[in-house]
């Protein structure tokens, strides 16, 4: 057998998914970028023209960079409640019993088998001057009139968190059972404290679903359309809200197609320097 014989076979084995993505994802973002660049006319539509304005504007008039801005805090925020919250819940899953992990991981799924607009809808009935939440601190006498839950940050980072805390804890609870206990129970033999096992050992070693999770979830923030769109309303707007709008009501479609050009590399970007930090991590544990 010739030594290029598997190389070959295994770019045989990869050559129909890869000609899928080029096709399907990667020429249509490739025929955007020359819309990108053209100008865009008010009342007349996309003019011949060639300009940078669309993405220099988004560097420059300080409504773009508050929606970036936005954006980004978003992400950040989502994906740290949701680590911060779902750690425990995966710790716990990956170290009980296989029939209360089941369980467990049936009512961690169970809020994805719901239509994200439904669950959308849930958070708006708590979240609304006149929600749930709202009517009961009022009626606990510990407010005296509604407080504003809803198209601000505050009811993004709920409404997000709640959404994406199960690809969290999916990401992390394999991560963590994979942990030798053994490992852990060395430690302890050299009277190390629960905390110091935790911070020297356990963390260290779950780093990998760490890094992986946080950036599911935060693309998967940075991205989201639908409960952007209905918790932050009409004025709250994000990036894939500000697109959305761009192509389908201003039909400002150059400035569309250069948010998501800017969008993208801001993923590309941050997967990058997260790749760089999983690799130094691991080589410095």
């Amino acid at each position: 057998m010739e030594p290029n014989t598997p190389r070959r076979a295994g770019l045989m084995l990869v050559s129909p998914l890869m000609l899928v993505l080029l096709l399907v994802f990667i020429a249509p973002v490739l025929m955007m970028l020359p819309l990108s660049l053209r100008e865009y006319v008010a009342g007349t539509g996309i003019s011949d023209r060639w300009t940078l304005v669309n993405y220099t504007q988004i560097l420059t008039d300080d409504y773009y960079r508050e929606v970036v801005v936005r954006t980004l805090q978003l992400g950040f925020g989502v994906t740290l409640i949701c680590l911060l919250l779902g750690y425990p819940l995966a710790y716990y899953m990956a170290r009980t019993t296989p029939r209360i992990r089941f369980a467990l991981t049936m009512l961690v799924i169970f809020p994805m088998l719901l239509n994200l607009v439904v669950r959308s809808f849930g958070w708006i009935a708590l979240l609304a001057n006149r929600g749930l939440v709202n009517n009961l601190l009022i009626d606990l006498g510990l407010l005296e009139r509604p407080i504003k839950l809803m198209f601000n940050l505050t009811g993004l980072l709920l409404g997000m968190s709640h959404i994406f805390l199960p690809f969290m804890v999916l990401m992390l609870v394999p991560t963590i059972q994979a942990i030798p206990r053994d490992v852990q129970a060395a430690a302890y033999t050299l009277s190390a404290s629960r905390p110091r096992v935790f911070w020297s050992v356990t963390l260290p070693l779950s780093a990998p679903g760490i890094l992986a999770g946080s950036i599911l979830v935060f693309v998967l923030t940075i991205s989201a359309l639908v409960t952007p769109r209905m918790l932050g309303g009409p004025t709250y707007k994000v990036m894939a809200t500000l697109i959305y709008d761009d192509f389908l009501q201003t039909l400002d479609w150059p400035s569309g197609a250069a948010l998501s050009f800017t969008l993208t590399a801001m993923t590309l970007v941050i997967i990058g320097l997260s790749s760089r930090l999983a690799k130094r991590w691991g080589g410095q544990s």
